[in-house]
């Protein structure tokens, strides 16, 4: 098995067709690294061709306000990436003269770039022979090669990385790492694979022995912490609302949404109706209070579990600060709020 030159001769035949594969050009491959990091191709897709029409250049970027890069990026998840990118665009831009760094090495410095990102922007754009290591990397060089190592352990990273480097052709880092991506997303894929069409079945480790669902080894798992949101649209005399901006530590932050009740339990929704009755709002007195949503809404992030009611408060006055409702949807919000605002005032 010509492991190298079997796989990226099935890449040239099997790959996608993607925007950011027409070019080398490091700003179009960096914004795609960046936003398909735990997001599907598919999913990413839109986003990216959305970027490239508002920020044709880094320098379009690095000169928007941050509110309209994360508007842009709203319904992407993992909105740390949309500040660093935005970030890295100004490092870009202001202190670099537009030009990205040409070199592995270099790549690191910029803000939100880690060892994966670099190394696919340094092996597409310039050649640099740095291997990449993620998901899809670990899931098809345990599998065709048997490694057992827990990936999740302090090691991992670094003896696939030089398994990884060591099977790398001279001279074909973009393709090869590309190739490697692919074939994870693709063939390799982590639950039912098609492995009777794969290249590798008659010397795959994984296929032979029985193992493919048992591999690659994870054993840590994330602990995923429970938290309940009541979500108050506060509705003054002339029908407008509040919004507020989250702070900077936390979920969501630098997103809007409305005013927020959270509660340590689950709490029934008359025992959630009298702590909002106690809920001090400012201005004008509370006329009524009404549940929006009979269920629960269920919103997953990596590691919390979000419980979320919409509560309507009406009050008998007008509030300055209060918005209609047409402003407010302009406004970046987490995509679980915002798809309640889509449905429920057209």
């Amino acid at each position: 098995m010509d492991f190298a030159n079997d796989l990226i001769q099935w890449y040239l035949h099997h790959k996608r067709d993607l925007p950011w594969r027409k070019t080398t050009h490091p700003y179009p491959v960096w914004l795609s690294e960046i936003m398909l990091q735990q997001t599907r191709v598919a999913q990413g897709l839109p986003y990216f061709l959305r970027f490239i029409d508002a920020f044709p250049t880094v320098n379009d970027m690095a000169g928007a306000p941050e509110e309209q890069v994360l508007k842009l990026w709203q319904g992407l998840g993992y909105y740390s990436r949309a500040r660093n990118l935005h970030a890295t665009a100004k490092q870009v831009a202001f202190d670099m003269g537009g030009t990205f760094p040409d070199s592995y090495a270099g790549l690191l410095k910029l803000k939100g770039v880690g060892d994966y990102t670099a190394a696919a922007i340094a092996s597409i754009s310039y050649g640099e022979n740095v291997p990449v290591v993620d998901g899809n990397v670990y899931r098809v060089l345990s599998r065709v090669f048997g490694i057992e190592t827990d990936i999740s352990s302090s090691g991992a990273k670094k003896e696939f990385t030089q398994i990884a480097a060591g099977l790398m052709p001279a001279g074909r880092a973009s393709d090869f790492n590309q190739a490697m991506m692919e074939f994870g997303a693709l063939q390799c894929v982590p639950k039912s694979p098609d492995c009777g069409i794969c290249i590798f079945n008659a010397h795959c480790a994984a296929f032979t022995t029985g193992r493919v669902n048992s591999l690659p080894v994870k054993l840590k798992k994330q602990k995923v912490t429970n938290r309940f949101f009541n979500y108050l649209i506060i509705k003054d005399a002339n029908g407008k609302t509040i919004v507020t901006r989250r702070g900077e530590k936390g979920i969501w932050h630098g997103l809007y949404e409305f005013p927020l009740l959270e509660t340590d339990t689950l709490t029934t929704i008359s025992e959630t109706a009298d702590l909002i009755a106690q809920y001090d709002i400012g201005t004008g007195a509370k006329k009524s209070i009404t549940l929006l949503h009979p269920d629960l809404i269920i919103h997953k992030l990596s590691h919390q579990k979000l419980h979320i009611r919409f509560w309507e408060v009406a009050v008998d006055s007008a509030l300055p600060e209060a918005l209609d409702f047409e402003a407010i949807k302009e406004y970046p919000f987490p995509i679980v709020i915002y798809n309640f605002i889509e449905k429920h005032w057209q």
